[in-house]
């Protein structure tokens, strides 16, 4: 598989879950603020981060689920970014996957542009690099929140939930997708 196809098959697995979650819960989500989801992405990856320290997990899930739900959470924020703020869940499942599906396809575009002008770079990089990014990221999105959004140089919070979901995938790449080609996990 080519860059494309992985992170299409790691989108679809996040998606997957995200199906089955909007079936046993609604749209519950849509009554999360931004910052709450920041919030939800930052418990994510510093778990990643506590278990690639420490090798031990005390909950029975390991670093994949962890991943999976910071790609869902960050175009959770997508979704949130472009709605009014609600205390209702307002969105049909129907309308939640249009959303995710058209999030997840911007994404992947930006993913494209970047791969082409960086060479594939990531695919040198360590996951623990991903996760060291992702936790950057987060801590960016938090003082662009506590700015209200009004930055001077710096991308918006969009920019910064695109890049965290990307380095998720690839995590989720090299974590699932490239283990299910080797010829010896089969």
């Amino acid at each position: 598989m080519n860059t494309t196809e992985e992170f299409a098959a790691a989108v679809a697995m996040c998606r997957g879950l995200f199906e089955k979650k909007l079936h046993d819960y609604g749209t519950a989500w849509r009554l999360m603020r931004l910052p709450s989801l920041t919030d939800q992405i930052l418990i994510k990856a510093n778990r990643i981060r506590t278990l690639e320290t420490t090798g031990v997990a005390m909950v029975d899930e390991g670093i994949v689920p962890e991943f999976i739900g910071i790609v869902n959470y960050c175009l959770i924020a997508l979704i949130q970014q472009e709605l009014p703020a609600t205390a209702t869940a307002d969105l049909t499942a129907a309308e939640a996957l249009e959303r995710y599906d058209r999030h997840a396809a911007a994404s992947l575009e930006l993913m494209c542009r970047k791969n082409h002008d960086y060479g594939e770079v990531w695919r040198l990089m360590r996951v623990s690099s991903y996760t060291d990014l992702i936790l950057m990221k987060i801590f960016r999105t938090k003082q662009i929140e506590e700015l209200g959004g009004e930055t001077l140089v710096s991308e918006d919070a969009a920019a910064n939930y695109r890049d965290m979901m990307n380095y998720a995938v690839f995590a989720l790449i090299k974590l699932v997708i490239e283990k299910e080609g080797e010829p010896e996990s089969r």
